[in-house]
């Protein structure tokens, strides 16, 4: 097969065709898929890198095969920071793989593989659509197609054929150069470019002797290097950066739609083989002069491959974000993204359009709910039960991310800090981590320890700010008195933090609360607890406490519970005061609703459900919210 020297230039419609395909996907990462959500990572990914400036974290990458990659791979990802920035980011990897699988299928003379170019991208698109991070590896794949097409730069450039009988020799040094220097950068993922090179030299003249070569480099360049120089495990050595790597397949985060990883790194070598196998079986048969014509104008016609060329990138990546697309996950990590950074009027719009009962949302909300002083008046308007406030005691990564936040703002310092301990091991040296150990250290008065987490953060992209600030406050100890949350959280942190770290009851409220009568939060969670545990004794046992958190009014909820139990014939102390119009006549009306159904509460729950699914009335007669999903 002759193989073109020169690339000719696309052709102005099918640059129009790239430019508006690049154009689409770079707004939808932007804008829809919202790719700072990853770098939050909602408590799920636990495979997404951290980074920090200097030569001491630089320097562990370049210790083993592949760590270049995973270092430039690490910086890069810090962008998803902006949600902008990283869809450039991505944007640009999808545009140079598909630049770098059109260059090979031009080089073997496949144009009719060309349509593969936007299957990378795509695949792209599909794990960033359910929330997933491959970018190390991804990038490892882009790298080695890079290097692929080096090696078929300098091949075709006419470099080997300057000296015919040192041709076979060059070209097998260079390739051996490459790979070797491949091997170093992205280490087990050279395998890729061994393999296209091979396929490149079967397909330029079936030179076999070169290709048994090629393919046998594969299996000594990363044991000589990797295990006999840099002394890595034998496993590492041929499965670093790769989708079948033990990193990927032993983590939870990771093992997501890993699926499209394999068929990324599989797609360039089938498609090009299959080609090529179909090209030597044609050769080898005899067709008759038509159907030869016949074969070539069915391919080779230039109107009709346009018009079906044209729209097909579109319709099949709108094809690709329909079926891909997940609300419950994206929303998920929305609410946990909302909540962290304390935008409550998000958590609560994105808990609202979440679609199922899910506890971590449902309790980002409650959080959202008390810092927005709604907790006492639209409770019932998210699914509730009784552990969504301090979640169900399983010792999952999940819990602990999700429940550090909350232990902070009870005062639970001390939980918090086994909680953010356990999400460290877990999620790595992420900056949210650190700050929040760097803050209970401080509210504790481990100043020394609390520096450690400043010093790692004043070496962050984008945290430096707040640590090197907190660091000067460490060095007068006194002005961190000044920082109001500081110096309340001091004041509420219970010295009684004890017991499991897995539960929290009643006694530790109480606790909170003889530590800071003030704690409103602490207040607000135990009235709700007793609510969702229809514990309405000890519900109107603390109504006295409302005096220390000057109530304007007693939260409609409060009231509901207590008409409900002033219905029951119990007495109930108002503490001077008096429940409002509205809440008497909502009661009222409900009680009538549920008697014309002669107390059949099946016939009436679609009529209350409507009507006052929201309502503590209608929790306590059914056991469900009727927000439930």
């Amino acid at each position: 097969m002759n193989l073109p020297r020169k690339l000719s230039s696309q052709n102005p419609g099918g640059l129009v065709r790239t430019l508006i395909f690049f154009i689409l996907f770079y707004l939808y990462l932007w804008l829809e898929v919202d790719l700072r959500l990853i770098y939050h990572s909602g408590g799920v990914i636990s495979n997404f890198p951290a980074f920090f400036r200097g030569w001491e974290f630089s320097r562990q990458f370049m210790t083993y095969p592949g760590g270049p990659a995973e270092y430039l791979s690490a910086f890069l990802s810090q962008f998803f920071y902006y949600s902008w920035a990283g869809a450039f980011v991505v944007t640009m990897q999808a545009w140079l793989m598909f630049i770098c699988t059109g260059y090979f299928f031009k080089m073997i003379s496949a144009k009719c593989l060309y349509w593969i170019r936007f299957v990378p991208p795509m695949l792209l698109l599909i794990t960033y659509n359910q929330y997933t991070y491959h970018f190390a590896t991804t990038m490892a794949w882009l790298i080695a197609m890079f290097f692929v097409c080096l090696y078929l730069s300098i091949e075709s450039s006419g470099t080997f054929y300057a000296q015919k009988n040192i041709t076979g020799l060059f070209r097998l040094a260079v390739f051996l150069v490459l790979s070797v220097i491949l091997y170093m950068v992205t280490g087990a993922a050279q395998l890729l470019f061994v393999i296209l090179c091979a396929i490149y030299e079967l397909a330029s003249g079936r030179r076999w002797q070169t290709t048994f070569l090629y393919l046998l480099s594969a299996l000594g360049i990363p044991y000589i290097i990797g295990v006999l120089v840099f002394d890595v495990s034998i496993i590492d050595a041929f499965s670093k950066l790769m989708p079948y790597s033990w990193q990927v397949l032993f983590d939870k985060g990771s093992r997501r739609m890993v699926t499209m990883v394999y068929i990324l790194y599989l797609l360039v070598p089938l498609a090009s083989l299959t080609l090529v196998s179909c090209q030597a079986i044609a050769g080898s048969l005899k067709f008759s002069k038509s159907r030869k014509e016949i074969f070539s104008r069915f391919f080779q016609n230039k109107k009709l491959r346009r018009i079906i060329e044209s729209p097909a990138p579109f319709i099949i990546a709108g094809a690709v974000v329909i079926f891909s697309y997940n609300n419950n996950i994206k929303t998920f990590f929305e609410v946990d993204y909302y909540a962290f950074h304390k935008m409550w009027p998000e958590t609560l719009e994105s808990a609202h359009r979440h679609p199922t009962n899910n506890f971590y949302v449902v309790h980002s909300a409650n959080r959202a709910l008390y810092h927005t002083g709604r907790l006492g008046y639209d409770m019932f308007s998210y699914p509730q039960y009784p552990d969504t406030f301090f979640l169900p005691p399983k010792k999952t990564t999940e819990g602990y991310w999700q429940k550090f936040d909350t232990y902070i703002d009870l005062g639970l310092i001390s939980r918090a800090e086994h909680a953010l301990t356990i999400s460290l091991d877990e999620f790595g040296e992420r900056p949210m981590i650190l700050k929040r150990l760097a803050l209970v250290n401080i509210i504790k008065g481990n100043l020394d320890t609390a520096g450690i987490y400043l010093g790692a953060l004043s070496k962050s992209l984008f945290d430096a700010h707040w640590a090197n600030d907190y660091l000067k406050r460490l060095e007068q100890a006194q002005s961190l008195v000044i920082n109001d949350r500081i110096q309340y959280l001091r004041l509420s942190m219970s010295k009684k933090d004890y017991g499991s770290l897995y539960f929290i009851n009643e006694e530790l409220m109480f606790n909170l609360l003889a530590k800071n009568r003030k704690n409103k939060m602490a207040f607000e969670y135990l009235m709700a607890r007793y609510l969702l545990d229809a514990k309405l004794d000890d519900f109107i046992q603390n109504l006295y406490r409302l005096d220390d958190f000057k109530y304007s009014e007693i939260p409609p909820l409060y009231e509901e519970a207590i008409l409900y139990m002033l219905y029951s014939g119990k007495n109930v102390e108002l503490h001077r005061r008096r429940i409002s119009a509205d809440s008497q006549r909502r009661f009222t009306d409900f009680i009538n609703i549920y008697s014309r159904y002669k107390g059949n509460k099946h016939a009436a729950l679609k009529e209350l459900k409507n009507k006052y699914g929201d309502s503590y009335l209608f929790y306590s007669l059914y056991g469900f919210s009727g927000a439930e999903k």
